[in-house]
Parts: structure tokens; C-alpha cells; sequence
């Protein structure tokens, strides 16, 4: 593997509608941001990810984009924006943007041109085609429900949008538009942008006739993602994206892929891969219903567990994923991937742990590092995302009662994870003086920063030491560049263990998702404790400290959501 210089960096993705507030108008902000890099440096934060800050309508959240060049006013100006990159620069830190180029917004100036003459040059700049028998040219479904074509008035033509219709696809077959593209991604990165995080970049490629497929669903219509699955040729759009601009510039690049085809992992993130790394979604992946939200399965463990080695196992000849336990398009994974049992500060370090010390490049998202969880929704009418309505309405179309669409939402829902940061116990949670533009989850109370800060066996404070131990200079290298290799997996229990290794290091970690305590015959005698988050977290033959070296033992007891970090022989 050629090294790579954000090879041992550990990113954190910033949602900056929700992260902080510095005017009292209920949104976040760059001067938010800015003020709180100080903060995140001291979590050990090396790269910061912003989702969609660019001018926009907001339709879906900053990922419908009106003018790729502009800030939008609700967070600031181009100056403030520029502030931030010369304070993170100070700090040793590196700013990511989301780059959104599979769609732009309704309101951009090349689609309100092609509105205009559909036909003309902007026209081709988008997907226009003439209905079929009076009805739609095909029958995909995008993304947030519905058709993914919309009817253009006063023709016969409609135009494809595989997200919501005011997010209308980009032509990625016409060479002018893809060197429009290419002349915006550099100017941001000669700005001074470190990369970008890459948002449903497998759907720029499209089949061209547009075919029919079998409907999966009542509607009559089937998914648009099978579309993506069946056509071939992105890769030829992405290595000329990634010579035209990230090469250039040595850039860090993170892919939001799905759907990718069997034997392109190489292809996506080797040594000269389209991407610096992508996103790992393997595990979240398990909780995909088959309609819906409303009948998606739970996460059973022992899948969850196979599911996370099988995917280290299948990356570690390609180079790094990118490991999320969630991002502002999951619930929070406190939720999610813990037993209830286990949603309490203990199962919180113990999931983080987990995540973090995998081989692979951490993101962390904001509030994860707090343990924050999925919120309390009453009605539909509190929910913002437009997803999240989509699915109430599938549920209830499939019979589910307003209860039982509710329940799914509230369990699945993105806005789980952009509810206002959990700054304080004041009112709205520190994140605003006014009224924020989403409900703060009302246990902040209980889970802020601020009360965290000043325990010393707090979530927020164990994620500092997680990553101070990542990142140590002993221990860098093997997890860094480390292998992975399952423990105890044989075992019938809900241990989670792994072990970093490399030539000089042998590192176990360990982790008890059960409700009892278990303990583990040691493979590998046991040099010293890095790292646990219980006190109880004991080795069977000894009781000194975990920072001191211990002499070989043969046991392992971990009580219910204990993880143990430890250094075993070679």
C-alpha cells in the first residue's frame, strides 16, 4: 500500500444546520463551527467533514444545490467560510466538503435555462425525455417515492430526478457539463479545501434507454436503484473526475457508494482507486426493510458481528474504508446497534470503541461522542425530512395504523441524528437562543457536552482517550496500518473481539454485548491493559493498574457492555 497522509487521521462530520448557533436565528453556523474547532480539536479530530453548506432552497436539506460557488446566507458568507479554513490550517486540521454533483436544485440557473428550451443547450445539461403512451418514459422509482420523472408543462416531456423532483439529475454524458463540474471542484480545492466527501456518486451513470423493469412494489413502479446495479461504465466517469481535479491536488476523497458491482473494490480505492476511501455501510445495511422502514428487520448481532469481519476481510487488500457507526442520514447508532440494555453510557464507549480502533479511517459524527441517542418524536408533524414523511405514507399505504408509522419513523428516521448538538442543560440544549429549526431531543439534560466535561468517566471524555490511544505513537502504526483478525467469533456468546496486528504488536479488543458477564480464555498471554471502560474491567489474575505492565495470565472477564483494550504477546 503506497501511505497515504490522511492515512492516520480520524475525521468527524460536522451537520452544520444543527452543530451551533452564534446569532440566535435557530440554525447553525460557520461562526459556530469556528468556535468550537478548539473542541474538536481536543477529541484528536484531524479532519473536519461539513455536509451541504452551499446556497440551496433546502427542500432536501443543502443536498439540492442552487449555485455551487455560494454560502448559503443561513450559514454565513464566503469570508467566514475562509476564516474557518485559516483557523482548522492553524489547528493542523483539514476541512472536507460534501460534493453533490449527481443532481443540482430546480432553482440552479442551467435547469431554469433548460426549462426554458429543453431542447437547447442547458437542456442537455439534465435528462429530458417524451412520455410513453401518455405516461411516464419509464417506471422507476426514486429514491423519496414516487416517479422519478416529473411532467414539464405545457410539453409532452418530463425530466428524471432520482431524488426528490426538485433535485433534477445532471447529464453526465454531455462533456461540457462534466467540465463545468470539474472547473467548480478545483476552484474549491485551489481555495484551499482538503477534499471532499462524495455524495451518491453511482448514480451518475445511467441506461440511456431507459427501460421498463419489474415493479416491486403495488405503486407499479420498481426501485431506481436497479437501474444503478445494471448498467456499466461509471468507472469511466470517475477516473476522469479523479484525474481532472482530486489528483491534482492530492485530495482526500470519501465515496457514498451503494450498489457497486461485485469485484470493483479495487477499483473504487486501491492504490489508484476513484477514491481515497468510501464509506463502510455493510452493517447498517442489515436493518434495510423490504419495503420500508416499517417492516425493516432488527439488528440481530451475531449477523452484525460476521457482517463487520467480512467486510474488514474483503477491504484489506484494497486499501481503507471509511468506519461510521452513523452520519446525518442514519438514526443514531446508539439506537440502532445496541441492545436496550446496552443504551447507557458503558454500551456507548463500548460501541465507539469497537468502530474506532477497526482498520479502516474512523468518522465520527457529532454528538456520537456524547453517546447522543435517537429522540423522542410524537406526531409526524414534528419531523422535518422529507424521507422520513415518504416512509410515514408507505407505511400507512402497506396498513400499518398512524401508531405503527409512527413507531417505524421515529425508530429509523434521519432526524434522529439532526437534532440540535447537545451542548448544555440550558434552555434548548446550548445549541440557540431562539427557536431551533428542529426539536432538541429532550434527554440533553441528561447528555451534554458541558456536564461531560467535567466527568472524568464521562462518553465524551473516554473518546478523547480512544483516540489519544489511536493515535499514540506506540500505537499508531498497528492501527493504522495494522491487519484485522476475528477473536472468539466461534464462541457462542455476543462477544465482539478483534485484534490489530502487525510485525512488532499484537492488540486485542474486546467487547461484551450481552446482558451477562462472560469470561475468555486468552489466545495470547497479555502484556498490559491500553484501555477499558469500566473499572471492573479487570484481568482474572491481576488487579493492578492499566497502565502498568502485567505478566502473562490466561483469563478475561468482562461484565455486560465492557470493552477492554489490551496488548497481548506476539
Amino acid at each position: 500500500m503506497i501511505k497515504k497522509w490522511w492515512h492516520d487521521k480520524i475525521a468527524y462530520q460536522i451537520y452544520p444546520k444543527s452543530f451551533l448557533d452564534s446569532n440566535g436565528d435557530g440554525i447553525g453556523d460557520l461562526a459556530g463551527i469556528i468556535s468550537r474547532l478548539d473542541y474538536l480539536k481536543a477529541l484528536g479530530i484531524d479532519i473536519i467533514w461539513l455536509s451541504p453548506i452551499y446556497k440551496s432552497p433546502f427542500v432536501d436539506q443543502g443536498y439540492d444545490i442552487s449555485d455551487y460557488y455560494a454560502i448559503a446566507e443561513e450559514f454565513g458568507t464566503m469570508e467566514e467560510f475562509d476564516l474557518l479554513l485559516s483557523e482548522a490550517k492553524k489547528r493542523d486540521m483539514h476541512i472536507i466538503m460534501d460534493l453533490v454533483i449527481n443532481h443540482c436544485s430546480s432553482q440552479h440557473e442551467w435547469f431554469q435555462q433548460a426549462l426554458k428550451n429543453p431542447y437547447g443547450e442547458y437542456g442537455d445539461y439534465f435528462y429530458f425525455r417524451k412520455g410513453v403512451n401518455g405516461h411516464e418514459p419509464n417506471n422507476l422509482r426514486s429514491y423519496f417515492g414516487g416517479s422519478c420523472w416529473e411532467p414539464v408543462p405545457d410539453t409532452d416531456l418530463y425530466y428524471l430526478h432520482m431524488f426528490a423532483r426538485e433535485q433534477p439529475d445532471l447529464n453526465w454524458e454531455n462533456p461540457k457539463l462534466r467540465e463545468e463540474l470539474y472547473k467548480m471542484v478545483n476552484w474549491w480545492l485551489e481555495k484551499g479545501l482538503a477534499g471532499f466527501r462524495i455524495d451518491a456518486i453511482i448514480n451518475i451513470k445511467k441506461d440511456l434507454s431507459f427501460p421498463d423493469f419489474p415493479a416491486d412494489g403495488p405503486d407499479g413502479l420498481a426501485a431506481c436503484w436497479k437501474m444503478v446495479e445494471s448498467v456499466d461504465g461509471v468507472g469511466d466517469f470517475l477516473d476522469e473526475l479523479k484525474e481532472r481535479t482530486f489528483k491534482c491536488h492530492d485530495a482526500f476523497t470519501v465515496a457514498e457508494v451503494f450498489n457497486m458491482q461485485e469485484g470493483e473494490l479495487g477499483n473504487f480505492i486501491g492504490d489508484d482507486g476513484y477514491f481515497s476511501t468510501m464509506f463502510d455501510f455493510s452493517a447498517h445495511c442489515l436493518s434495510f426493510g423490504e419495503h420500508g422502514w416499517y417492516d425493516a428487520p432488527p439488528i440481530d448481532f451475531r449477523q452484525w458481528r460476521q457482517t463487520i469481519a467480512e467486510s474488514q476481510a474483503s477491504v484489506a487488500q484494497c486499501g481503507f474504508e471509511a468506519n461510521i457507526i452513523e452520519n446525518h442520514d442514519e438514526p443514531r447508532g446508539v439506537s440502532r446497534f445496541l441492545p436496550d440494555y446496552a443504551q447507557t453510557p458503558a454500551g456507548a464507549k463500548m460501541l465507539g470503541t469497537v468502530s474506532l480502533l477497526l482498520r479502516g479511517i474512523p468518522f465520527i459524527y457529532q454528538g456520537q461522542e456524547i453517546g447522543m441517542q435517537n429522540s423522542v418524536w410524537n406526531s409526524i408533524d414534528e419531523f422535518n425530512d422529507i424521507n422520513t414523511i415518504d416512509q410515514y405514507n408507505i407505511a400507512l399505504q402497506a396498513g400499518m395504523s398512524d401508531a405503527q408509522a409512527l413507531a417505524a419513523c421515529s425508530l429509523h428516521s434521519r432526524d434522529n441524528a439532526r437534532t440540535p448538538m447537545q451542548w448544555s442543560s440550558e434552555e434548548n440544549a446550548g445549541f440557540t437562543t431562539g427557536q431551533p429549526w428542529l426539536k432538541v431531543n429532550p434527554n440533553y439534560t441528561e447528555i451534554n457536552v458541558a456536564d461531560q466535561e467535567s466527568d472524568v468517566d464521562s462518553v465524551l471524555n473516554y473518546y478523547r482517550r480512544l483516540t489519544s490511544l489511536r493515535k499514540s505513537a506506540d500505537y499508531k502504526e498497528v492501527f493504522t496500518y495494522g491487519d484485522f483478525e476475528p477473536a472468539f467469533a466461534d464462541d457462542d456468546n455476543m462477544v465482539m473481539a478483534y485484534y490489530r496486528t502487525n510485525k512488532e504488536k499484537r492488540i486485542l479488543i474486546a467487547a461484551n454485548f450481552g446482558s451477562e458477564p462472560v469470561e475468555l480464555v486468552l489466545e495470547y498471554p497479555a502484556k498490559r491493559v491500553l484501555l477499558r471502560n469500566m473499572h471492573s474491567g479487570l484481568l482474572l489474575s491481576d488487579s493492578r493498574d492499566s497502565t502498568e505492565s502485567m505478566d502473562s495470565t490466561s483469563g478475561l472477564k468482562l461484565d455486560s457492555c465492557e470493552v477492554c483494550v489490551m496488548e497481548c504477546q506476539i
